[in-house]
């Protein structure tokens, strides 16, 4: 089906999916490789489990200072072209003659800052599913000020997502404290935001899964708020900290670093398998005398299009990429939750 824009269909694929207790992953991308094996996963998973609109939500941030996909996604290295191709990326393969056209595709504008955004901000939300307003790095009151005035002029047009509190990069120095229920509850009451983003102990772009994500706090607050809770940061955490999270309250997550973090060494290894095909002998050699390349290594092949080209570098990221979806997809997407 084409893409899911409008507001009350959105709303109303995430209450059918709260029916049957699933929690909707949302997998952020900054080039069409990711973008494709996030697609590839959901249509893979919803084939296994016999339900061919499984929802799915790709993400993208825009002037978001710790990491600007649509920058990214294009080497003009402007954001509005870099949204544009993402965004035609995605009318692409939803269409008619697409594979995925069956899926639930629904986008989100990430991290879509208060102020440094405001270019975007004057674009047509119509265009998107979902924005994520984030004022978070305003004093409290101005948050919610900024955040319900948003609210006000948007909220019709578009489901909106608001971050009551910051989650900090996990590369940086600053830390941030937990988010309380009475916090959350004003925030929500007093923005009228559909969901809120709130600091539960994640972080983003965290080298390693090994945070605590605080279980106990989702729960008393979304005994306040309903479960309209989003998880950000779930890349910092364990599987076994997450696979129960709609009993928290949580109805949405956000993930993006370990798909990058944990495609990377597989790749890596990859080519350092099969280094004289990428290289070449002569390299191959240079890099064991410099003792970059082990004994080990393969000494005997020749430089091969199958392992030189950038085809070959994107298939295996392809690959491990859509694996890692669908490892989330069948932590949220259970089959007892199917009937």
């Amino acid at each position: 089906m084409p893409l899911v824009l409008e507001r009350n269909s959105v709303l109303d694929i995430y209450a059918k999916a709260a029916h049957k207790k699933w929690v909707i992953p949302t997998f952020c991308t900054e080039n069409l490789t990711t973008t494709e094996a996030i697609l590839s996963a959901a249509l893979e998973y919803s084939e296994q489990i016999n339900c061919q609109d499984i929802p799915i939500t790709i993400a993208i941030t825009n002037q978001y200072s710790h990491r600007s996909q649509s920058v990214n996604y294009t080497h003009t290295r402007k954001w509005d072209i870099g949204l544009k191709l993402f965004m035609a990326d995605i009318d692409v393969l939803t269409s008619g003659d697409s594979p995925f056209s069956k899926l639930n595709v629904m986008t989100l504008l990430d991290h879509t800052q208060w102020d440094s955004d405001e270019p975007l901000l004057a674009w047509d939300m119509n265009q998107f599913s979902m924005i994520m307003y984030d004022a978070s790095t305003l004093p409290f009151e101005e948050n919610i000020r900024k955040t319900a005035d948003f609210v006000k002029k948007n909220g019709g047009k578009i489901v909106i997502e608001g971050a009551c509190d910051e989650i900090v990069d996990a590369t940086g120095q600053d830390k941030s404290e937990l988010t309380t229920p009475e916090k959350a509850r004003r925030y929500l009451e007093e923005t009228a935001v559909d969901y809120i983003v709130a600091n539960l102990g994640t972080e983003h772009r965290a080298s390693a899964a090994e945070l605590k994500y605080h279980s106990n706090l989702a729960k008393k607050i979304s005994s306040i708020t309903g479960p309209r809770l989003v998880l950000h940061g779930t890349s910092s955490v364990g599987h076994d900290q997450i696979k129960n999270l709609f009993s928290d309250g949580i109805a949405k997550v956000n993930i993006w670093t370990c798909l990058e973090r944990d495609s990377s060494p597989v790749l890596f290894k990859d080519m350092v398998l099969n280094a004289t095909k990428v290289i070449g002998a002569a390299q191959t050699l240079q890099m064991i005398d410099s003792l970059l390349l082990g004994q080990n290594v393969d000494k005997t092949n020749t430089p091969s299009l199958s392992h030189y080209t950038t085809a070959y570098r994107q298939d295996t990221i392809f690959n491990k990429m859509k694996l890692i979806v669908l490892d989330y997809l069948k932590l949220w997407y259970t089959f007892q939750s199917r009937h």
